[in-house]
């Protein structure tokens, strides 16, 4: 018989990792959001500050409800492994069995979304991850597209290398990594095995995933259309919030323009 019970909102089952680098405006939005639909005396909420040394440092260091995460380096590091040590900063922190990974670009509307992907987990105690493989919910029709033209160049490129042409590297047509702009970690589980999300110079997460695949545990995949359903998330938001795009790149576009609109909704507000 499964004793596993449904937790409640007056126990501390997860806890939530942002990691913040230069982003004060967005930081501010998701922070705001996230204190409106999550009961914070209930659910720590972990920021770490990847040593911005700007306005969004100075802005957390004011939050008394946070925990707040200073990281100082000697030397510059590539993006995505200075935003892997600084989650298994907060993973060595926690007591919480599970965690939630979210950028600072990702704006919860509905606090149903953490127990929904909860529930995925105490339903299943094999499972060891829930989220999503997409970063934006592009539709049917734009999904399908996707999917068939890189299915057609993956195809075509390793045609061109079986005939001995010069052609680069097919890559995988089909999503198949969480992405971390929304995602539950069963802590237990990967402290248990002793791993950790930063593991070598891929993505932070993407070893993780496929060790913890290995060990026979399962990953859950929610469908845009679901996820989107409870939240939003600009594409690259945070690179482009960090001036990492030209002004007139469509993500930088993407960015200011959602921004507008979540700045219009807060005064209104």
């Amino acid at each position: 018989m499964n004793n596993t019970s449904v937790p409640t909102e007056n126990s501390k089952t997860f806890s939530i990792a942002i990691v913040n680098y230069k982003t004060p405006e967005i930081t501010k939005i998701c922070l705001d959001l996230l204190r409106q639909h999550v009961d914070i005396n209930n659910t720590p909420i972990w920021v770490v500050d990847n040593y911005s040394a700007d306005e969004s440092t100075k802005y957390l260091r004011t939050l008394d409800w946070i925990n707040l995460i200073e990281r100082s380096v000697s030397e510059p590091e590539p993006g995505h492994i200075a935003h892997g040590k600084a989650l298994d900063l907060v993973l060595e922190r926690i007591d919480t069995d599970y965690l939630f990974l979210m950028h600072t670009d990702t704006f919860v509307f509905d606090k149903n979304v953490f127990q929904m992907m909860l529930n995925k987990c105490i339903k299943n105690q094999k499972v060891v991850a829930v989220g999503c493989v997409e970063q934006i919910n592009r539709g049917t029709v734009r999904t399908l597209w996707r999917f068939s033209s890189r299915l057609f160049k993956h195809h075509f490129r390793r045609l061109k290398i079986s005939v001995g042409l010069r052609s680069r590297e097919p890559k995988p047509y089909r999503e198949i990594y969480l992405k971390s702009f929304c995602t539950l970690w069963n802590c237990k589980l990967i402290k248990q095995h002793g791993m950790h999300f930063s593991m070598d110079d891929r993505v932070p997460g993407y070893t993780l995933q496929d060790r913890m695949t290995e060990f026979g545990y399962v990953i859950e995949m929610l469908s845009p259309r679901k996820i989107f359903s409870y939240l939003d998330h600009i594409q690259s938001g945070t690179v482009a919030a960090a001036g990492g795009y030209e002004k007139t790149h469509r993500r930088t576009k993407m960015y200011n323009d959602i921004l507008k609109r979540l700045n219009k909704v807060d005064s209104k507000n």
